[in-house]
């Protein structure tokens, strides 16, 4: 039977375009389906963190090793995604010595690099740390930019031939007798669609082989074929800081628990985390008090949260996996090492496997080893490069700090867009039009946003992910109607229109559980700045009676 494809990829998120690129720089005709926007599961949802393994040193050995190995591959194949922060694992004067202690030797048995460090020096690293600190354990954590990295993988998978279809919701897997021989989806015409069709319509698209790369969402797809996939979503909620009060990874240095690490991202803060295990990845009740316990826990190690902003808050699902004969009550004892579950061995279902667990920092050690089970099932000799072809836009990155006013960019913004786009920087900011700041914040120019737009459609929600435009303090308050702009003229105003709306609740979305003091503010800042720039509190695409624009040219309403 003709198939569409050779390989079908469910799951947009870090592993799914991981695997897409790998497979597709094999040689293999490749397809990824994904429901919403590339990131929408987990991926998009983490909080930043770039592991060095420290954090499993003792609990999780394995994923301790693999997750340094990640970490060194990450920032030669990725470089303008990441930021080499470092990290602290720091002990109070309540933390327990042999903790720490276990923690160091951890470490090094895990070939981390790590250095003790006294309390006078890490507070030489952090200024702001807690004065009562002890000592702590120097490691190579860093800062990741997810949609970036993930964005980064699909550009490329889609230079070697894949196919990115978003907004492409998975509805059935296509299944006869023993045999999944590919998916049926159901397509969103909403915006950044790439290919006009008709809201709702559906796709049968058949494949040689499917991998489902669905994270906590594993055991809903595989539940389509009549597959048991155990996953154990675990919730973990964060916090968003207004500035950087630290620019260093910082660990608490004790045993599991509920916020224990701040994560430098960009020009904010992210605190994190909790841990609970959840029945549906998609639906669980939101507790707002996690917002206050989480500042008032991560303020003994950096009182300077307590003087902070928080502007929003966010949740994520782990994809923990364990399988069920260990029966671990805790989610927090779940390992984080990733499996990999063939269902023609496991279940006597051939043609698809799932790949679940694991970490954002391993994706692509992930992704090379689903690709080479899915090589020698369909007879491909094919190697990975994944390792050391570095990935769109990550060489030459000493290049992008030099020239600070090149492109004609105040040097602050020139600096921040050459990291974003690393050696794309002269292909998308060296033009003749104007380009001016679109996001203050962020810093991100007109230039960044059209190509952005270019990649992604009028999707502003893709256009965040790849730019980081109204993701800064004012969370889109006076950058959210510039976006919708430069959708003109390509995009009509009804499809400009419902792009912003998008935009704006998604922006809403988290900052509703930070209202007080001053982002209760910020947030009635941006009411009025919406309602009087932009008459959003009376539409005129759906009042009784349109606003006659000509009128105020006279002085009328």
């Amino acid at each position: 039977m003709a198939t569409d494809t050779d390989v079908l990829v469910v799951g947009g998120g870090s592993t799914g375009c991981g695997i897409a690129r790998d497979l597709a720089m094999r040689g293999l005709e490749v397809t990824l389906v994904e429901r919403g926007n590339l990131t929408d599961g987990t991926t998009g949802r983490m909080h930043g963190l770039l592991h060095s393994g420290g954090r499993y040193a003792v609990s999780d050995r394995a994923s301790a090793t693999e997750c340094i190995e990640e970490n060194e591959i990450l920032r030669e194949i990725a470089g303008h995604c990441v930021e080499l922060t470092g990290g602290l694992f720091v002990q109070r004067p309540e933390d327990s010595d042999a903790y720490f202690e276990e923690k160091l030797e951890g470490c090094r048995a895990c070939d981390i690099p790590a250095r003790v460090l006294s309390g006078r020096e890490a507070r030489e690293v952090e200024p702001y740390l807690a004065t009562d600190v002890k000592r702590a354990i120097e490691v190579p954590d860093g800062a990741v930019d997810p949609f970036r990295l993930c964005v980064a993988n699909a550009i490329d998978a889609r230079a070697h031939g894949a196919r990115i279809e978003t907004h492409a919701e998975v509805i059935d897997l296509l299944r006869e007798g023993d045999d999944v021989y590919g998916v049926e989806v159901r397509h969103d015409s909403g915006p950044g669609t790439r290919v006009h069709r008709t809201p709702g319509s559906t796709e049968e698209i058949t494949a040689e082989y499917v991998v489902n790369a669905t994270g906590a969402w594993a055991g809903r797809i595989g539940a389509m074929a009549d597959l048991d996939v155990e996953v154990r979503p675990s919730k973990g909620v964060m916090t968003i800081m207004n500035v950087r009060q630290v620019d260093t990874v910082i660990n608490r240095c004790r045993p599991k628990g509920d916020a224990d690490i701040i994560v430098p991202h960009e020009t904010t803060a992210i605190l994190g985390t909790t841990d609970e295990e959840v029945s549906d990845p998609d639906d669980y009740p939101e507790e707002e008090w996690e917002v206050d316990a989480m500042i008032d826990t991560l303020s003994e190690l950096v009182p300077i949260l307590t003087e902070a902003r928080t502007i929003r808050s966010f949740w994520g699902v782990r994809p923990l996996y364990e399988p069920p004969e260990r029966d671990t009550r805790d989610p927090t004892d779940i390992t984080r090492d990733f499996f990999l579950l063939d269902h023609a061995e496991r279940d006597g279902v051939a043609g698809i496997t799932s790949i679940v667990g694991g970490k954002f920092t391993t994706y692509r050690a992930m992704a090379e080893e689903i690709s080479d089970h899915v090589c020698e099932k369909l007879g491909v000799n094919a190697s990975c490069a994944t390792a050391t072809e570095p990935l769109p836009g990550s060489e030459n990155l000493e290049i992008l700090e030099e020239g600070m006013d090149d492109f004609g960019l105040r040097s602050p913004i020139a600096r921040r867009s050459k990291q974003r786009l690393g050696s794309r920087s002269r292909e998308v900011l060296e033009t003749d039009e104007a380009n001016p700041v679109i996001c203050a914040c962020e810093g991100v120019t007109r230039a960044e946003v059209r190509d952005a737009v270019s990649q992604s459609g009028s999707d502003l929600n893709a256009v965040r992910i790849r730019t980081r435009a109204s993701m800064g303090n004012c969370q889109g308050g006076f950058c959210c109607g510039p976006m919708a702009n430069e959708l003109h003229p390509k995009y009509d105003e009804p499809t400009a229109r419902a792009a912003l709306d998008e935009l704006i609740q998604e922006r809403w979305k988290g900052q509703r559980h930070a209202l007080w003091g001053e982002q209760l503010s910020q947030a009635m800042l941006n009411y009025a700045l919406f309602a009087t720039t932009m008459n959003r509190d009376e539409d005129p695409a759906d009042a009784a009676e349109p606003l006659e624009y000509a009128a105020f040219d006279h002085g009328g309403r």
